[in-house]
């Protein structure tokens, strides 16, 4: 039988969606066995799982090859083949046990055949280039999260990445395995001018302190020292417990609005925020939490997810994305439109709060354009973006390739008239001439829907085809894009509407046609992102009384078994366990009016509070061992020290048609990083504050009892949301990644507020 690599490539995302979908059964069950009988007759699953949804369309290239794989181990459905196990064997027990003559090496039967830990053995055999490069993509490593959470809190003071959730090492050398020879060259030539970006090898998270034990003082050990080290403990137990959940060797904190699988499963298995099963299978509890929504893998536009009650849809939806992009920069609750908050209105029926999401309540903001089009996250985002290409990158900046620029172009040319690296400044050496379109897409990108090039394929600012973006055909200047959601859209284009005139506003005129600075040194996004999250103060303790513990992600998902699952991976498991119990809260919230900074493209972007650590330590005895401490980092001009609350460069993906206005950036303190109103406000968070009676002449308090109502921030006199001085002096970092990152030059500050208004 000839099997085409489109094709036979599904097969692996069939597997990977198999094992999420499968959580029901006994052997893996919460409640320890199944209450069916013992079945007789048949060589497959579905004597027993009679009535479940096929992981893909019957006539499907994909379930073709997988049935015939089964069939040649004595399977007819070929369940096997992605989930292991013996179906011949007429108990539950016998049949969720070892595996029948898996071709790929499965020994056990397995309930997730996309677990990162065994996915070579099942996803990998027909998608064996996706999977190596999946486990060095910043989804399996989350280094990028790891070193700069570390660098907020002064225990990693340099941006270069380290760390990762295991250890991995890139052995092909720098050339990517996946990309175009232009896409190639390009990778190279930044991984060689940012070296510290773009490590060659990780180290696995080192431990965090085991007991008590570990929080004393050495002897000859200084106070100077000694607190250092605690505070690096400290970060150590906050990044494994608190940060790590979210990566895909685990399957997470299982609740509402965090259910999903593990490895592929976490992006090709629909998970529902309710985590109910509404399928067909018989075997399945359908009032059990924690269960996939069907047995159908969701991946492209031509694979519908369809349920019983005659719903359907396509494509990776956005709230799969959303059970992990709900912390740090917040972009996928804010791409649909949310952001936390810390109140339960409006109230529910009855009274009762509003239900938590991701452990969160929220309130409605504003969706970006494109969610509202219809677009889910891989419309935009490309293969490598979520898969890398076989690189181990540092930040999501060095792994996601797009830029606005490439689908809409710029008011002077059309995006095939853009050379290579428009949209990025990063400082190397790019090819001449008009990046052009493409015809063919390479191998790589056929395992899902390809789409007819008409006039050619439009091409990603550092060389790759945008599969689903293509020309119009017959030498009309018109982009349709693809939808994974089954919509065809026509792509505003800025050149066209330069000629046509057709601006929004006079405003949008004068800002994109008439000032080209606007165009050559700021992200569309800079004026294009209507709101973002700005949790203002990040102030974390780390609790290391008797009996406070939490769940360590990194030791939970290392410790994984050859059915492919880990400690805590099954329903009613909690995971390894360690020393210490974080926990968090902020100073305020707000979403207007984002701050501008410089990112490590070198271009005015908004920054947004990525991590604004205050930490305080509890010891074994009580008492605070650090109490409201700030690091500081050498991330000023020149090597400085300021402190290392964190204001992060980043793409809020809240894109609205009619930018932010002008006086919005020109005439408002805030955004140029001088704080809100100026910095006027919390001036004196450096000193302890009381509430008592005071005598107001001299100031002085008058009662001998008085507490402390509000401790002090050693240190901070000054507002969460101010970067920068009038007189240059940065307070905080900007970024924790590349050396470009920074407040807004003084320059551009001042060009900014002395640019006339009137137009």
């Amino acid at each position: 039988m000839r099997m085409k690599i489109k094709s036979y490539l599904k097969i692996v995302m069939i597997a990977t969606v198999l094992l999420a979908t499968t959580s029901s059964f006994g052997a893996m069950h919460k409640k320890g066995k199944s209450t069916m009988k013992s079945v007789k007759g048949g060589d497959s699953c579905v004597k027993c799982h009679n009535g479940i949804e096929s992981i893909r369309d019957d006539d499907s290239d994909m379930m073709t090859q997988i049935k015939a794989m089964g069939q040649g181990v004595g399977d007819t459905g070929g369940c096997t083949i992605c989930h292991g196990g013996n179906p011949k064997n007429g108990t539950v027990e016998g049949a969720h046990k070892g595996a029948l003559n898996h071709p790929g090496g499965l020994s056990a039967f397995v309930r997730d055949p996309g677990s990162i830990w065994i996915a070579d053995k099942t996803c990998g055999l027909c998608h064996a280039d996706t999977v190596a490069n999946t486990k060095k993509s910043l989804m399996a490593t989350e280094a990028g999260k790891i070193q700069g959470n570390l660098h907020s809190w002064g225990s990693e003071p340099t941006k270069k990445v380290q760390y990762a959730n295991y250890d991995i090492e890139d052995k092909d050398g720098k050339t990517p395995a996946w990309g175009t020879k232009t896409y190639k060259e390009y990778m190279v030539a930044l991984m060689d001018k940012y070296p510290d970006q773009f490590p060659t090898k990780l180290k696995q998270l080192p431990l965090p302190p085991e007991g008590p034990k570990d929080l004393k003082q050495k002897k000859g050990e200084s106070k100077e020292a000694f607190d250092k080290r605690i505070g690096y403990q400290a970060s150590i137990t906050y990044q494994r417990s608190d940060c790590q959940r979210c990566h895909i060797g685990v399957r997470g904190r299982k609740g509402r609005g965090d259910w999903r699988g593990m490895g592929c499963s976490a992006c090709h298995i629909p998970y529902a925020t309710e985590g109910i099963y509404e399928g067909g299978d018989p075997t399945i509890d359908k009032k059990e939490h924690g269960h996939l929504l069907v047995h159908t893998m969701q991946s492209t536009r031509d694979q519908k997810v369809k349920t019983p009650s005659g719903a359907e849809f396509s494509g990776i939806h956005p709230e799969t994305c959303n059970s992990c992009h709900n912390r740090g920069k917040r972009i996928g609750v804010s791409y649909v439109g949310l952001m936390e908050q810390p109140y339960g209105s409006p109230l529910n029926e009855g009274g009762k709060s509003q239900s938590k999401s991701h452990g969160k309540k929220y309130k409605h903001i504003k969706e970006d354009l494109h969610f509202e089009a219809g677009m889910t996250c891989q419309d935009c985002h490309t293969s490598i973006d979520m898969h890398g290409d076989g690189t181990l990158f540092g930040t999501t900046l060095g792994q996601v390739e797009i830029e606005c620029q490439d689908c809409h172009g710029t008011n002077k040319k059309f995006p095939w008239e853009l050379r290579i690296g428009v949209g990025e400044k990063f400082g190397i050496d790019l090819p001449e001439g008009a990046r052009g379109l493409a015809k063919e897409l390479p191998e790589w990108m056929k395992q899902g829907m390809v789409y007819d090039p008409e006039g050619g394929y439009l091409l990603s600012t550092r060389g790759n085809p945008l599969g689903n973006v293509v020309k119009k055909k017959g030498g009309s200047e018109k982009v349709i894009v693809h939808l994974a959601s089954g919509k065809d859209l026509l792509v505003p284009l800025l050149k066209q509407k330069a000629q046509d005139d057709d601006w929004v506003s006079k405003d949008a005129k004068a800002s994109m046609d008439k000032i080209q600075k606007h165009m050559d040194n700021m992200e569309c996004y800079a004026c294009h992102s209507d709101w973002a999250p700005q949790c203002y103060g990040c102030h974390i303790k780390v609790d290391y009384t008797p009996g406070k513990t939490a769940t360590d992600w990194i030791a939970s998902g290392s410790t994984n078994f050859k059915n492919g699952e880990t400690s805590e991976s099954v329903l009613g498991t909690k995971g390894k366990k360690l020393f210490g119990k974080p926990s968090e809260t902020r100073s305020y919230l707000r979403w207007e009016d984002p701050i501008l900074g410089i990112n490590g493209e070198n271009l005015v972007t908004p920054i947004m509070p990525g991590c604004q650590v205050t930490y305080t330590v509890v010891g074994p005895d009580g008492t605070s061992m650090i109490l409201n401490k700030q690091a500081q980092v050498p991330d000023g001009p020149g090597g400085s020290l300021v402190a290392g609350t964190d204001m992060s460069p980043v793409q809020p993906h809240t894109t609205g048609r009619h930018a932010r206005t002008c006086e919005s950036c020109h005439s408002n303190p805030k955004t140029l990083g001088y704080g809100i109103q100026d910095g006027l406000f919390m001036t004196g968070q450096g000193k302890d504050k009381y509430m008592d009676l005071q005598d107001l002449r001299t100031k002085k308090f008058i009662p001998k009892s008085k507490t402390v109502q509000m401790k002090a921030i050693p240190g901070m006199n000054y507002d969460w949301s101010q970067v920068i001085t009038r007189d240059g002096k940065q307070l905080q970092s900007v970024g924790t990644h590349w050396p470009n990152s920074r407040p807004l030059d003084k320059d551009q500050r001042d060009k900014m507020e002395k640019a006339p208004l009137d137009r």
